[in-house]
């Protein structure tokens, strides 16, 4: 089992220890993963500390806790596709940045801020938000997928990236994630799959030097992105348990 991006793991295993469904250790395993450490910042600009210095992460959850907090969900927005994020500006523009966010159902957002091996969540003010369901990302996962493959082809991708045509024909065999109890496995499936979508999406982007064209270049992002939308609206569905299914 591989561990799933920050954002996610902490989703996941954080909802799941908010439910009580596992044990603080394990939690914090989960989560903190490879890292030295997680912390959580800002939440006394929210009125939830006094103390402006940086809690621990099962500090920060706590006092979530307290405020209501009984899920955590993700975010996975881009520049123009600002997918499970509800505002305001200030969260919407440092999750945009980030790349990812993890929102609360207690009006709290937490974006994720690296420096070396330490990794600190800053808390800001989240409003309600909208998702799109489990099914339709599972759906519009599979469209993105057969039309990129095909777009792909067209423009002879295993010429310029044998790499991705190889990923494309196998998409069977993907990185498992390691997922705590009460997360659905359609959901972890979708999640699996939405990974292994951005991971070809990257690699295809890798090295535009390889295109024989501007056109060519163009041509292969324009490909690539309806398969990027795609599998950050999965991303997001899976790890936003407001959507998971009953």
């Amino acid at each position: 089992m591989t561990p799933a991006p920050p954002a996610l793991r902490l989703a996941w295993w954080g909802t799941a220890w908010l439910r009580g469904q596992v044990v603080t250790d394990l939690m914090l395993d989960a989560v903190i993963d490879d890292d030295a450490t997680h912390t959580i910042a800002g939440l006394a600009t929210l009125g939830l500390t006094d103390s402006e210095a940086a809690e621990t992460l099962v500090g920060g959850l706590g006092r979530l806790r307290a405020e209501g907090a009984s899920t955590l969900g993700v975010a996975y927005p881009a520049e123009g596709d600002a997918v499970g994020l509800g505002g305001p500006p200030a969260f919407n523009h440092a999750a945009l940045e980030a790349g990812e966010a993890v929102v609360t159902d207690a009006g709290i957002g937490l974006v994720p801020v690296r420096v070396g091996a330490v990794l600190t969540w800053h808390a800001y003010a989240a409003q309600r938000r909208q998702l799109p369901d489990v099914g339709e990302a599972d759906r519009g996962l599979r469209a993105a997928l057969v039309e990129t493959t095909q777009t792909l082809a067209d423009l002879d991708v295993a010429k310029w990236r044998p790499e991705v045509a190889d990923r494309l024909m196998n998409l069977r065999h993907r990185t498992h994630l390691a997922a705590p109890p009460g997360a659905p496995e359609r959901c972890v499936d979708l999640a699996e799959r939405g990974l292994q979508a951005a991971e070809i999406v990257e690699l295809a982007l890798e090295d535009d030097g390889a295109a024989l064209s501007a056109y060519e270049m163009n041509a292969r992002r324009d490909a690539l992105l309806p398969l990027d939308r795609a599998a950050r609206r999965a991303l997001t569905a899976s790890g936003s348990p407001e959507v998971w299914p009953g």
